[in-house]
This record gives structure tokens, sequence and C-alpha cells, in this order.
């Protein structure tokens, strides 16, 4: 008896697909996610990050350091702004114009190579200066700056480590009085067999790691958001919105399954109500339901929360409508594919989770590799997240959201034309 009930239970779990769905692909599909996201955090893999480098000393010793920064797996380096068709290439990154891309989000980070630096790049001793860094960083992504700033102590003592040795000794030789003759040269000859071992060993292509510890200034300076408060909330807000929005709009566009499933969808159809009409009819409803959630979202976290939704109203506006009216031409789509509302919820269970997890609903995309990072761009969540970080997060204008809406619109305008073609099944031969 007891493996009867067994078996019917199975039975029934194999007919009802979206239950089968719920129990096997999402957990899998969610394992996968997290999988490459945190797979690698146990070991010495490095999230790499994009920087500006900025060298305003323009010397040998600083030319080896950027050259050495360039070749370190876990930075992706530019010294200048990428070039733009068959225009000219562009002028080498400035102090200034480095600190405006990273405000606009072109690299969360920028390191500033101090001038002077060639002349002494190591100060050893506690009443010398020492050489200044200052690293410009942009804190909604807070890992770029800590991973710059350790990656550029690295960088310094592996590439600079015959002039690390140098000046060492030349610190050591002052604080002692001076060293004898024979140890001079015995210092000197060492050296010189050091640097040709580090000559040699960058022909094959290979560069010597150095001991670890920190001999260099480094002030990281944060140059977006100052003076916000409680300013990620804008990010979450938006994150859980979309995630939630989807839902919804799922969720009221399955009406139209239950309607077509009670008869009342034929009689509507019979009293010369076109099926374009109707579905814009609903797609127009679930987007304004959508306008609503978030904007309760929003008005919550500004009385609650601090968010500084009133002195960007224009650029709420446009991301909520976008997001709205794309996040609803899912919704239909689902529901015209869909043969019951048991399939619609669980494809919409699957699909909304699994976009919201590559689309930063979930964590930010910036820990993810690069290639998920570029998947997580087929999602809504993706899209909308980075239009309302301008808004609210770089207090960048409204036309500059130009990319962002046009993907959202140009979304949700060819889903609903697929939903369109896929509702003639309810229509009356």
């Amino acid at each position: 008896m007891i493996w009867a009930i067994v078996s019917n239970g199975f039975r029934a779990l194999r007919r009802d697909r979206g239950a089968l769905i719920l129990s096997f692909i999402l957990p899998v599909a969610f394992f996968t996610i997290f999988a490459y996201v945190f797979g690698s955090m146990g070991s010495s893999a490095t999230p790499r990050v994009k920087v500006i480098v900025v060298d305003q000393d323009r010397s040998a010793v600083s030319q080896r350091l950027v050259r050495g920064l360039r070749a370190e797996p876990s930075l992706e380096v530019s010294t200048a702004p990428a070039k733009n068709g068959a225009a000219a290439q562009p002028a080498p990154y400035t102090a200034a114009t480095a600190e405006q891309a990273v405000k606009q989000g072109d690299a969360p980070v920028a390191i500033l190579i101090p001038k002077g630096f060639g002349a002494a790049p190591f100060a050893f001793g506690p009443m010398v200066d020492r050489p200044q860094f200052v690293i410009l960083h942009d804190i909604s992504n807070p890992v770029a700056g800590q991973v710059a700033s350790g990656m550029l102590q690295k960088v310094v003592m592996t590439s600079l480590s015959d002039i690390m040795a140098d000046q060492g000794m030349k610190y050591l030789d002052q604080s002692v009085g001076g060293l004898m003759p024979g140890q001079r040269n015995a210092f000197d000859a060492s050296m010189a067999r050091y640097k040709a071992y580090l000559a040699r060993r960058r022909r094959q292509g290979v560069t010597p790691e150095a001991q670890a510890g920190s001999i260099i200034a480094i002030t990281l300076r944060n140059v977006v958001g100052q003076r916000k408060k409680n300013p990620m909330v804008s990010f979450y807000a938006a994150g859980i919105g979309v995630m939630f929005l989807l839902f919804t709009a799922s969720g009221a566009a399955g009406s139209l399954i239950d309607e077509a499933e009670s008869g009342a969808l034929d009689r509507m159809l019979s009293a010369r109500v076109s099926m374009t009409t109707l579905l814009a009819g609903k797609l127009l409803y679930c987007a304004l339901l959508a306008f609503l959630q978030l904007t309760v979202m929003f008005l919550w976290g500004a009385a609650v929360f601090q968010l500084d939704l009133f002195s960007h109203i224009p650029g709420f506006v446009v991301m909520t409508g976008a997001t709205a009216f794309a996040v609803s031409a899912f919704g239909m789509l689902l529901a015209s594919l869909s043969r019951t509302r048991q399939q619609q919820a669980a494809i919409a269970t699957l699909l909304i989770l699994v976009m919201s997890a590559l689309g930063g609903s979930m964590f930010p995309r910036f820990l993810m590799p690069d290639f998920m990072q570029k998947l997580g761009l087929f999602t809504f969540n993706a899209w909308a997240i980075d239009g309302y970080t301008k808004v609210f997060w770089r207090d960048e204008p409204v036309w500059h959201l130009l990319p962002q809406v046009e993907v959202l619109i140009g979304s949700g305008i060819a889903l609903f034309l697929l939903a369109r073609v896929f509702a003639r099944r309810w229509e009356a031969v």
C-alpha cells in the first residue's frame, strides 16, 4: 500500500509539468548560476577589474609600473579612452578626465601615479614622506577599490623589485653611518647579479615575485555619491522591484488564460473586440499596475530610508515607464504561449528567478565572471538596474538613459508582437 501511494505521487508529478520544472530544473539552474559566481571564491582567482591608469610622472620607472599593471591578469588596464570608429586616437587620461570617467561609470576605479615617483619610487624610514598614490573609486562597486589597491602594491614590488632593493640599501647605508668599502663592493656585485637575473627572467616572459609588504602610500578617494544619504537603497529598490514586477505582470497577464478557460474570452471576441485590442488593453493594465507598484516601493524608500526620489522625478518616471512596459509585454507573451495557468506559473517562476539572478536583482553583476555579466544583458533586470543607477547614483541627465530605454521599449514591442502572433489560437477560425 505504501509503495502504491509513492508510485501514484510520482505519476502525478510526471503529469504536472509545472511541478516537475520547479522540482528539478529550477534548483539545477540556480545551482549552476551560483556555482559560476561563487565557485572560485576559495581559489586564488581574483575578480578581473577594469582600471584606468594615469601616469602623471611619465618617467622610465613609472612606465615600468604601467607595463606591470597591464601584465597583471586581475586587472583590465586602460590609459586612454577607447577609440571611436575612424576617429583619431584619444589623448591619454588625465587626473580630471579619469575622475570624470569613474563618475560616468566607464570604469569603477582609477589609479593616479604621482609626479616624482620615478625620482624616488620608494622611501624607507618613518620620518620620510612616501610616494602618494591616489585611487579614485566608485563605492557602488566596493570590490574594485580593494582589488586595485592590493594589486598596485603587488605590482610595485614585482615590477620594481631591483629598484626597491637598491633604495633599501641606500637607506641602510645612511642609517648606519656608511658601509665599509668591502660591504659596498659586495652589495654592488650582488645587485648586479640580481639585475641580470631579473633581465633574464623578463626575457623568458616570467615576472619574479617579491616578498609581501607595503612600502607605498595609497589614498582611496570616493568620487561618486559622497553627499548622498543611504545611496545603495536605490540599487536594492530597483533590483528587488524589477523582480517582483515580473511576477506581478506575469500574474496579471495570466488572467487571459483564466478567461479563455471560462469562456469569457470567446464572448469578448464575439462582441467585436479584436484580439489586438484585447491584448493592448491587458498590456496597458499590467503596465499601469507595475508602474504603481514600483512607485510605491520608491516612495517607501524615500520615506523610511531617505532615498532622494523627489529630485530625480524625470529620470524615475522615464525608467519606471520603460521598465513597466517591458515586463508587461513579457507577461503577455508568457500568457499567450502557455496552455494552462499552472504551466504559465511554472514557466514564469523559472524564467523570472533565473533572469533575476543573472540580471543583478539578487547580487551585483560585478561579482560575476565576464561571460555571465554579458549574459545578464539579455535580461530586463540588468538594463533597468543600470538605468536606475544612472538616475539615483550618478545623477546623470535623462537623455543619458537612452540606451536603457531603447532596449526596454524595443524588447517590449518585440515581445508584444510575438504575443499577438501566439494569441491567434484563441481567435475563432
